[in-house]
Formats: structure tokens, sequence, C-alpha cells
């Protein structure tokens, strides 16, 4: 499964940062294609979309915190969600912290993630932290442009821009077009087989 780690350099320190942080409603408004539906102080609803070339799918799922160190300024969330339209599930666990660095801060992500459906063919760990540097620039981004606000409304109103698709290398897009080649002829091959079975059940009737 694929592991990714980043790591997001601010230009505030690290009490300000981790406080942000610690709002998941402010954080979940940072990060592109997600919608939060719900969050009681330990378990969030919410929707993510993302998009993979001409492949996009909607997952629908929860998370819950599973440690959240103040001291540390470190939270560890799990989620799970599925995409209902093409079948895919996918599975994060999620770890992040603020770290002092000099007179700004550094935040450090790991995640664990599984995909399982039509989207695991894009499950290499290279097409996979492609989508992950991009989606965390504009998590930077936005992260850095809600610190920056004068005031709480101001910050309120700050989201995360839309990411373009992120579209396959041409091996990647070669290897799955062999993939879905091979799925199709093996299905015409079955087909050809039991129409052949049903002729020789119909001919020998006569």
């Amino acid at each position: 499964m694929p592991q990714l780690r980043q790591s997001i350099s601010v230009p505030q320190g690290p009490d300000e940062v981790w406080q942000l942080l610690d709002d998941i409603p402010q954080v979940a408004q940072c990060m592109p294609g997600a919608e939060l539906a719900s969050f009681d102080g330990q378990e969030l609803a919410g929707r993510l979309k993302v998009k993979l070339g001409p492949v996009s799918a909607a997952f629908e799922g929860t998370a819950q915190i599973l440690d959240r160190d103040e001291g540390a300024r470190r939270t560890q969330i799990k989620g799970q969600g599925v995409d209902r339209s093409g079948g895919s599930r996918a599975g994060v666990t999620v770890s992040y912290w603020v770290e002092a660095d000099g007179d700004s801060s550094k935040v450090v992500i790991e995640a664990d993630i599984s995909l399982q459906g039509a989207l695991a063919q894009f499950g290499r760990t290279s097409i996979i932290q492609d989508v992950s540097d991009r989606l965390t620039a504009e998590f930077a981004k936005c992260l850095e442009a809600k610190l920056a606000a004068s005031s709480a409304d101001e910050a309120a109103e700050v989201k995360a821009s839309e990411v373009p698709a992120i579209y396959l290398a041409v091996d990647g897009a070669a290897s799955l077009g062999r993939s879905v080649l091979l799925s199709v002829l093996r299905t015409l091959a079955g087909g050809l087989e039991r129409l052949a079975v049903l002729l020789r059940r119909w001919s020998d009737r006569f």
C-alpha cells in the first residue's frame, strides 16, 4: 500500500499553526475536493472528490481521530470511504504534526493509503505521490492564506481551489490500456465459447 510523507513550510509560529490545524472544519476547507458534512469533536463524515485523468471518484465516508497530543502538536486520523458510482473503496491513516523551524513552522504529514476496486489500478506509489504533491501544494497555499487573514470571518472565507485532473504518464496509460484490452478480449472469448456450445446443442437436435 502506498505510504507517503510530505512537509510544508509555514511562515508562522508553531503554536499559531497548530491552533489552525486543530480546527477540523477549517482544515477541511483547505483540502481540495473535500466537503465536510458533520463533526462531533471525535468523528467526522463527508465527501472527497478525486480526479485521475478521465477517471473521477467521489468517496463518501467517515473518519475518526485516533490520537491527539496537544503538547507534541500531533494528531492521527483514520478514515474510510466508498465511491458508490464506481465501486472503489479507500482507506487512509494520516498522522500530522507541527515542528518549530526557526521563526517559522514545518508541518509534517504521513499517510498510509489503501485502494480497492477500479481505482486500485492507479495505486502505484509514483501516481499517488504525484496526486499527493499537487494536493499538498494547494493545501499549503490555503493554510498560509488562512493564517494571514486579518479576522476569523476572513479566514473562514478562504477555501482550497480545485486541483486539475492528474493524467497518467505514457507508460502508465499504455499499461492501463493493455489491461483493459486484455479484459475485453477475455470477455469476448468467453462469450464466443458459450455461443459455440449453444450452436452445437442446437445442431444436435436436427
